[in-house]
């Protein structure tokens, strides 16, 4: 999150769609044992109470048989009473180890409620999880599902629940299907699992739709921070005091350069600290306008392991995102969408990761937050194209070319919102020397269209005909 300080680590995060409901049939219930070969799931909850804020059931599955398992033909069913007949749920994925986008969760109803359970949340794979080997598991996958309204629930008399397990065991009360067959668990009685709609598909069309194309592109070629044409074209440079980041650190514009690389003129943030608030400072630059919604978003960004000069290991963000305000706490119109990259750890994380992530909304305090993101744990150093795609039915991400994440209709924007590029630290505990030192985030261009989903492909095309032409600079975005 690129405008305040989480108070939780992102494990407990990223939050998922509101779900629909959809009946069973009802069949004779049979149940293939492990040594008929098939899947087993094991289960254990980081929430033990018979009431919590969400219920938390962490699940690992293992492929029992003697073939290989592709994950996309497996669901698995976690059975619980609704705490009112009109209670809504939303779906989360903390954290797993298959990767939070390779896995769906979707919530039914049963036909034949009984007194623990008269609905069910669904667990299924996208094929990007890929395959089991036999004797293998998925590793933790850490889910969780709250009321939509934020109520507590109770989940003490829910079927499937149960608070003793610390550590992954067998739990029947957990069922599996594979390739549409049962092969794991008993469902509550007079209940079988069957095979849900279709989800949608994940990746967006190839062909932009007809309608909307105006565009935003600049070449960031500017001469300083104070050159007049940055703000006729609509930008800011802050200056202004607050979060996020290291209390005490001021947001200086003079850190904020162009300069030439190989012919070309990039953007340069600079953050830099002594180890104090005072001695901090952070860079950010943002459209003025909130005029940004549905469409594409790109920019080519490099991001950094390391200082330039001084001592590394501070807990430095660099940063490409679209926000708007939030009006009040847990206000819906919220929206935010990010590519955040932190090159030495943070938010309860050891070393360099990059998140994306898509926010519904938040409260500031006491904290909570409703988003859904995607990460990868590994280096990021050097130039990137980032690219993320919002339209009426999802938001993905695309790193390189390549999907990184898609994230779900819950979290579409219901505002315009503006276009801004940061780098800022989270704190001083990274890093506790006095030694000066300084981190560099540098950007190649921006570019928005509204209204059309682009493929990276098609950015690339739209890019070198911009550039082809000799253009620097076009917004014929209008205002909102």
């Amino acid at each position: 999150m690129s405008t305040r300080t989480p108070r939780r680590t992102r494990t407990a995060l990223a939050v998922a769609a509101i779900a629909g409901s959809a009946a069973l049939a009802t069949f004779p219930l049979t149940t293939a044992s492990a040594s008929e070969g098939g899947v087993a799931v094991q289960y254990r909850t980081s929430a033990s109470g018979a009431t919590a804020d969400q219920s938390e059931p962490w699940l690992k599955v293992r492929n029992t048989g003697a073939t290989s398992v592709a994950l996309n033909q497996v669901k698995i069913r976690y059975y619980f009473k609704a705490d009112s007949p009109s209670a809504t749920y939303r779906f989360a994925c903390s954290w797993a180890v298959k990767g939070c986008s390779a896995i769906t969760g979707t919530f039914g109803t049963l036909v034949n409620p009984t007194a623990t359970a008269d609905r069910y949340l669904e667990i299924g794979f996208t094929s990007a999880a890929g395959s089991l080997a036999p004797g293998a598991d998925t590793g933790d996958m850490q889910l969780r599902f709250h009321q939509a309204n934020w109520q507590t629930l109770t989940q003490g008399d829910d079927y499937s629940f149960q608070g003793a397990p610390t550590s992954y065991t067998d739990w029947t009360k957990v069922t599996a299907q594979l390739a549409g067959v049962n092969v794991w668990g008993t469902a509550p009685a007079g209940n079988e699992p069957t095979e849900p709609p279709t989800t949608p598909p994940t990746t967006p069309p190839t062909t932009p739709p007809p309608g909307g194309g105006a565009t935003l592109f600049d070449d960031f070629s500017y001469t300083s921070h104070t050159d007049p044409a940055l703000a006729a074209h609509g930008w800011n440079v802050r200056s202004n005091s607050g979060g996020p980041g290291v209390p005490g650190a001021t947001w200086d514009p003079s850190k904020v350069t162009f300069v030439s690389q190989s012919g070309n003129t990039v953007m340069n943030l600079e953050t830099s600290s002594a180890g104090t608030g005072a001695s901090t400072t952070h860079t950010e630059v943002l459209t003025k306008a909130s005029k940004f919604r549905n469409g594409t978003y790109a920019a080519r960004v490099k991001f950094s392991d390391a200082p330039k000069y001084g001592p590394d290991g501070d807990r430095i963000v660099q940063t490409f995102f679209t926000i708007n305000d939030l009006k009040a706490p847990m206000a819906d119109d919220y929206a935010e969408y990010d590519f955040e990259y932190l090159p030495n750890g943070g938010w309860g994380e050891p070393a360099n990761i990059l998140y994306t992530t898509s926010w519904e909304t938040y409260n500031p305090d006491p904290w909570q937050a409703v988003n859904q993101h995607s990460e990868s744990r590994t280096s990021f150093a050097g130039w990137h194209d980032l690219v993320v795609t919002i339209d009426d039915s999802r938001i993905t991400y695309y790193v390189d070319g390549a999907v990184f994440g898609t994230h779900d209709a819950a979290y579409l924007p219901e505002r315009p919102m503006s276009i801004n590029f940061n780098q800022w630290l989270i704190d001083l505990n990274g890093q506790t020397s006095t030694t000066p030192r300084a981190y560099d985030q540098q950007v190649d261009y921006v570019l928005h269209v509204k209204d059309q989903v682009l493929t990276p492909a098609q950015v690339t095309a739209r890019l070198a005909a911009l550039r082809g032409a000799g253009t620097t600079f076009v917004d014929e975005v209008p205002a909102s």
